[in-house]
């Protein structure tokens, strides 16, 4: 499975469609900070899961009930989604590292800092921020999974999906 992980958008649109069309990826995350960003994606793409998380910024933004965390199977891999802002990522990760191995994840995606990273810890946990896909330069990250492990981990730019075309 091909999941393509957005964060911090903020109405930053056309990258995370590219994305979309050129990566063609099985599911979607988007972490935040605009989410009814990932609303319009599943608006654009009806056929495509998208899994999403509310941000610091998006107060207004999201219905009342959306959620701030999730962990569960995607893609066969247990993975812990968060924005970042509660767990203070700015400061460190190793608060929301901590909690995404008390609850067995395998992979950890996270936004705010849009600082882009991916990862695996020594303990075999993959860490993943996406950067901010509508902030100055553009990123996004693709996690594969062959159904019970994470099989590649890797950030896209915009001069990458021009390699593509």
């Amino acid at each position: 499975m091909k999941i393509l992980v957005l964060s911090d958008s903020h109405s930053g649109l056309r990258f995370m469609y590219r994305c979309v069309d050129q990566i063609k990826p099985d599911a979607v995350v988007h972490l935040g900070d605009h989410y009814d960003d990932g609303q319009a994606l599943a608006q654009q793409y009806p056929h495509l899961p998208i899994h999403q998380v509310a941000g610091n910024c998006d107060k207004y933004r999201c219905p009342p009930d959306a959620r701030l965390m999730l962990c569960y199977c995607l893609g066969g891999v247990m993975t812990y989604m968060t924005h970042g802002h509660l767990h203070h990522v700015k400061m460190g990760i190793g608060g929301l590292l901590a909690d995404a191995r008390k609850l067995g994840a395998q992979a950890v995606l996270y936004g705010h800092t849009h600082i882009p990273d991916c990862h695996q810890e020594p303990d075999g946990l993959w860490v993943m921020n996406p950067g901010s896909a509508g902030y100055g330069r553009s990123s996004a990250g693709v996690l594969k999974t062959d159904g019970q492990n994470i099989t590649a981990c890797y950030l896209l730019t915009e001069e990458d999906l021009e390699e593509t075309v």
